[in-house]
């Protein structure tokens, strides 16, 4: 099995000038240490305007800084907002290339829509339609990375005509993809499309099974893949804070975890938000005592009760567990403490047959894979005369017929003045003596 730490960047309130600064650059510690220990991903989210929960709305800026701080850690964007209003899929797919590139081939490329009405309404983003235009744009943006040129496409969220976008990604055809899950029938969803399950539901492992058993099933029986390659792969998040000493772990860790699900609360489901001026922590701290003990926190404890958590997930048949260790006040010395007791004296007992476990699954799964693909429609390659010529726009104004209108040739005399190209078309014969 294989692990990831997983960031949102929480910042409760009161804030104080530097406060971000610290956030950001202890994060980037984080992963570099994470990186060290031999941990496998480090995934960063997208949100907006999500005050206190999440500060994290350029994760491509983060996880490129992280690239040039680590060697072989796992850089995943967990996720990328696909919706045209936040992102179109060709800017998608140029940041996601690029940072494929800077990072030599560590990228997962992790997609969602969103559930806040804070960045959903920001954006403009139509509630009804969002996931109907994450389909339409990952599909898209998986086309661009891989087709040469890409062809154009008119759909019902986006258009855009033929282009080749670039660069391309190291990892070909694409790098690994993924949706977030927050409940089974996305799992179900992904397994169709033939995508990773980055889920955030905090199931248990009994249920984390029969999961696990429906993405496997629909996978082998259904699947008409959405990219050019398969990623079957389910990632389950869970809390995270390891101490020798049990009530230790749970006093560094459980209090980030809960504000961690009252803020996702806040922000999803019950609260009521005035931009600038809400204070969560506040409201958090008011509702704390009122709040379950312990909801959920498994994987905050002792190394054996951590080994006892991750051995049921891995009897699960899950891929991947993600830890939320940074969450409401955790500090960041205590984050680092546990990181290490982890690498050191938990995690090889399930890096020991990791490759073994890979290649059986793999050997296992290939034959579905190739029914999968012979299900699947392809976007049509252009042949070359196919492909359009665009013309640039300087030469475009050199051929337009001579206008009578004074304010279109004065126009036309500013544009070659500003961008040095001749009002005559460059191309053309010489004029005959």
């Amino acid at each position: 099995m294989k692990f990831g730490i997983f960031y949102e960047h929480q910042l409760p309130r009161p804030w104080k000038d530097g406060d971000e600064l610290k956030l950001f650059q202890d994060a980037l510690d984080q992963v570099e240490l994470a990186d060290k220990l031999g941990i496998d991903h480090a995934w960063e989210v997208e949100h907006h305007f999500l005050e206190e929960y999440s500060h994290s709305s350029a994760p491509e800026v983060f996880l490129a800084a992280c690239s040039q701080r680590t060697k072989n850690i796992r850089l995943g964007h967990g996720i990328v907002l696909m919706p045209p209003g936040y992102n179109h899929p060709a800017r998608v797919a140029e940041r996601i290339a690029t940072l494929d590139l800077v990072s030599n081939g560590r990228v997962e490329f992790g997609t969602g829509e969103s559930s806040a009405l804070l960045e959903l309404g920001g954006y403009r983003v139509a509630v009804e339609k969002k996931r109907e235009m994450w389909r339409e744009t990952v599909e898209q943006c998986l086309n661009m990375m891989v087709m040469n040129p890409y062809p154009g496409f008119k759909g019902e969220f986006f258009e855009m005509p033929c282009r080749n976008i670039v660069p391309k990604p190291v990892q070909k055809p694409h790098p690994p993809v993924w949706v977030a899950c927050s409940n089974r029938e996305t799992i179900k969803l992904a397994a169709r499309l033939g995508i990773g399950a980055l889920t955030f539901a905090f199931v248990d492992p009994q249920e984390a099974r029969q999961w696990v058993d429906d993405y496997y099933r629909i996978l082998k029986e259904e699947c008409v893949p959405i990219g050019h390659a398969v990623n079957a792969n389910i990632a389950m998040v869970t809390g995270f804070s390891v101490h020798n000493d049990r009530e230790e772990a749970l006093r560094r860790g459980l209090d980030g975890f809960r504000f961690f699900g009252y803020a996702l609360g806040h922000h999803y489901i019950f609260g009521e938000h005035k931009p600038g001026r809400t204070d969560i922590w506040k409201a958090f701290e008011a509702a704390r005592d009122q709040m379950p003990a312990n909801p959920g926190a498994g994987g905050m404890g002792t190394p054996d009760e951590m080994r006892a958590h991750l051995r049921k997930f891995a009897q699960a048949g899950v891929d991947q567990v993600a830890f939320i260790q940074q969450g409401g006040r955790n500090r960041h010395e205590h984050i680092c403490e546990a990181l290490e007791l982890f690498g050191r004296d938990i995690m090889p007992e399930f890096k020991e047959h990791a490759v073994e476990r890979q290649k059986k699954k793999a050997e296992e799964l290939t034959p579905f894979i190739e029914q999968a693909f012979a299900r699947k429609q392809k976007m049509r390659e252009l042949a070359d005369d196919e492909i359009p010529n665009v013309l640039a726009l300087g030469r475009q104004i050199s051929q337009q017929p001579q206008a009578p209108d004074p304010k279109a040739e004065e126009a036309a005399r500013r544009f070659a003045e500003v961008s040095a190209v001749p009002l005559t078309d460059p191309l053309a014969k010489p004029a005959a003596e």
